[in-house]
């Protein structure tokens, strides 16, 4: 397989043509905890015109305007609502933000105040059918009905990322094609949105795999590079974006020179004692695996933002936001935010004061982030968007 076309470190975009301007964001997962971080993420963004379509100009020069939105479990659900409603908002005209709320706020905080996976519902899924097929039900119910990647914008394209546990590579949803680089390609896919984001949040073991059902006949002929064959290209298994590229990276990196990445993952902890069970030492491995690769995405596209070969801003949910220059940021304490990023990485209900300081607080990164990397002379916000709450 050629080297480009898997490597998130690459500068140089696909065919050697440098990357081009725009801006690529990135949303990753971490369950409930992520979507909400990463609402509050999206509501900065349009206060500040980033969902708009007019050109920006940087602290660096000219960046363009939004070209992808590339995500990950967590942040595929609240990505996947905001690009079933993208022609609906209208990001140009006035009046955005009252339709923001109402069409992509209203709808997640909706589905977050609702559990969507517990111990009966994995055990009465697994028996009537399969766990992730309940929750892609549980989708179709709850956020995308009957929406299809077709109901999803020309720009900027959305890719919503899951892994292929036949193939090992990432496996991309968007509106123009599907696609995985060794099995093939199929162009104007018709999946679900439901069935989509069920795939890129499907974590394992309990919730993967979830699996698909083509026709050889639907890829573009000599797309793959050496797996266009049965059974991977008629029933492919995939699972959640994370187990490769739990930033949904790699779809954005090499191809735009402003990189904008919100990162709400989980983290990982210091264990004293390890068991001897095989089965809890092997899923020690297997997070140590992970930890091990998102630290290497994480080191390499800071160390190129840094080096201003690529622009745009990195931030973590597990920051310090007195570590960003930008003045006059929203007051986060340290150890209220650290609370915050403790929530476990599930999809139980959360009640309404935590789910509003997850949005705050993904709300004031975001800012703070935007107004130190990227734009160094947009005005500082009035408040939070629930003042009450606050972090």
């Amino acid at each position: 397989m050629a080297h480009e076309e898997v490597s998130p470190v690459s500068l140089t975009a696909p065919g050697g043509d440098s990357p081009a301007q725009g801006i690529g964001l990135c949303l990753s997962g971490g369950g409930y905890r992520a979507m909400l971080f990463h609402l509050g993420v999206l509501w900065r963004l349009a206060e500040l015109g980033y969902l708009g379509t007019a050109d920006r100009t940087g602290k660096h020069g000219p960046i363009g305007t939004l070209q992808r939105v590339s995500s990950v479990s967590g942040g595929s659900i609240v990505a996947g609502v905001l690009g079933v409603a993208w022609d609906d908002l209208k990001v140009d005209d006035a009046g955005l933000l009252e339709r923001f709320r109402e069409q992509v706020v209203a709808p997640v905080e909706n589905f977050a105040s609702q559990t969507t996976v517990s111990p009966w519902f994995v055990v009465w899924s697994a028996l009537v059918s399969t766990v992730n097929k309940g929750v892609v039900r549980i989708y179709n119910q709850r956020l995308y009905g009957k929406k299809t990647l077709q109901d999803l914008p020309d720009s900027p394209r959305f890719v919503i990322n899951a892994t292929n546990l036949q193939s090992g590579a990432l496996w991309r949803f968007s509106k123009p094609h599907i696609r995985d680089v060794r099995v093939g390609e199929i162009r104007n896919p018709t999946d679900s949105m439901a069935a989509v984001v069920g795939a890129s949040s499907a974590f394992p073991p309990f919730l993967s795999p979830a699996r698909f059902q083509y026709d050889e006949s639907q890829y573009t002929p000599g797309s793959g590079y050496d797996l266009q064959k049965p059974p991977y290209t008629t029933r492919p298994a995939l699972a959640d974006g994370g187990v490769y590229d739990n930033l949904g990276l790699e779809t954005v990196f090499r191809h735009f020179q402003t990189v904008i990445v919100s990162d709400a993952g989980g983290d990982y902890k210091a264990q004293k004692k390890i068991s001897w069970d095989w089965a809890r030492q092997s899923y020690r491995v297997l997070e140590t695996i992970d930890n091990q690769v998102r630290s290497l995405r994480k080191r390499v596209l800071i160390a190129t933002l840094a080096s201003q070969e690529k622009f745009g801003a990195y931030w973590s949910i597990r920051g310090d936001i007195n570590d960003y220059p930008a003045a006059d940021k929203l007051d986060c304490p340290y150890e209220r935010t650290q609370q915050l990023a403790d929530i476990k990485t599930d999809l139980a209900a959360k009640d309404e004061t935590t789910q509003r300081r997850l949005i705050n607080w993904g709300y004031a990164m975001c800012d703070a982030g935007i107004r130190s990397w990227v734009e160094d002379d947009l005005a500082p916000p009035v408040n939070f968007p629930y003042p009450h709450e606050r972090v």
